[in-house]
């Protein structure tokens, strides 16, 4: 019998159900450890937690795995010690993320931001935009979400170009960004946050794209250098859509909450109805695997993804 902890009472959670045969879980939320702390072998980690919760759990004696609920896990990489194995959600998030990625795209590309203001403001300003017809769109970070991404975009009449560090058929180098970026009327940032990645999008970044061209940022706010971003925004020479920043939350204040060009969202690219069911649906999966003895999914290397 395999013993596991869950952030959720498993029969409060329809795609858990049932466990997999050889399992039995307690409910762990980040507090107090449960009486099962020198039995527990997999340990789901609660949503939102901080690094000094892993120095808990990490010596536990049998554990050998950590299963996240996200698909990112920058706060976590790092704190896991080797022996332990560490896994992401990756898929459960595509769907919800690749929507908001394409609806960002549209909204800013069709001046909804505009209209929204003039609504609220009561008056009828009539402008002529853009259409994402006929855009090129460089998706950095070719990952699922990428291809998610892609795919919502398929009868969009726009040409895609594909970025990623693993190059392959149909997806170029990142040694070719800068190139890329020269031709690209739109900009999406999909790739995780390491080392390589922190301040990808910097000054430099930001100057290769051309006049006009959308930033679209749905994977993690240290990806961008906010310093830079706001010059660019101040200038008005490209715009942007960003549902993460860098601090994040945006502190009252902030100058990109009144940057020009700029559509802003709270980090709910994810937050959908459903998203909880989603990411366990993932985490039943490896359950069944791990009681099968079969290998795991979506494991993140002690360098990150």
């Amino acid at each position: 019998m395999t013993r596991v902890w869950l952030p959720d009472p498993p029969e409060t959670v329809a795609s858990l159900q049932p466990l997999p045969d050889g399992i039995e879980a307690d409910v762990w939320t980040g507090g107090e450890l449960p009486g099962t702390k020198d039995e527990v072998e997999f340990i789901v980690l609660p949503m939102g937690s901080k690094p000094a919760l892993l120095d808990a759990i990490t010596k536990l004696p049998r554990l050998k795995v950590i299963q996240l609920l996200s698909a990112g896990a920058e706060q976590v990489v790092g704190h896991v010690p080797a022996g332990i194995t560490l896994c992401n959600a990756r898929g459960a998030h595509d769907a919800a993320t690749a929507e908001w990625t394409v609806g960002a795209i549209v909204a800013s590309t069709r001046n909804f931001p505009r209209f929204v203001r003039a609504q609220e403001a009561g008056e009828w300003d009539f402008a002529v935009s853009e259409s994402v017809a006929g855009k090129r769109v460089l998706i950095v970070g070719y990952g699922s979400i990428g291809a998610a991404v892609e795919r919502r975009l398929a009868g969009w009449e726009v040409t895609i170009e594909r970025i990623a560090r693993h190059p392959r058929e149909g997806v170029r180098p990142i040694t070719e960004l800068h190139e890329a970026l020269e031709q690209a009327d739109v900009v999406v940032i999909l790739v995780p946050v390491t080392d390589e990645t922190r301040h990808l999008v910097d000054a430099k970044f930001l100057r290769s794209m051309k006049d006009g061209a959308l930033l679209v940022n749905a994977a993690r706010g240290p990806i961008v250098d906010t310093d830079a971003l706001l010059k660019e925004l101040t200038a008005q020479r490209i715009t942007a859509a960003l549902d993460v920043t860098d601090p994040e939350p945006l502190p009252p204040g902030h100058p990109l909450w009144k940057a020009p060009g700029l559509l802003l969202t709270p980090h709910v690219g994810g937050a959908i109805t459903g998203a909880r069911d989603r990411a366990y649906a993932v985490v039943r999966d490896q359950l069944a695997r791990y009681a099968a003895g079969e290998p795991l999914r979506n494991v993140i290397g002690p360098r990150g993804y």
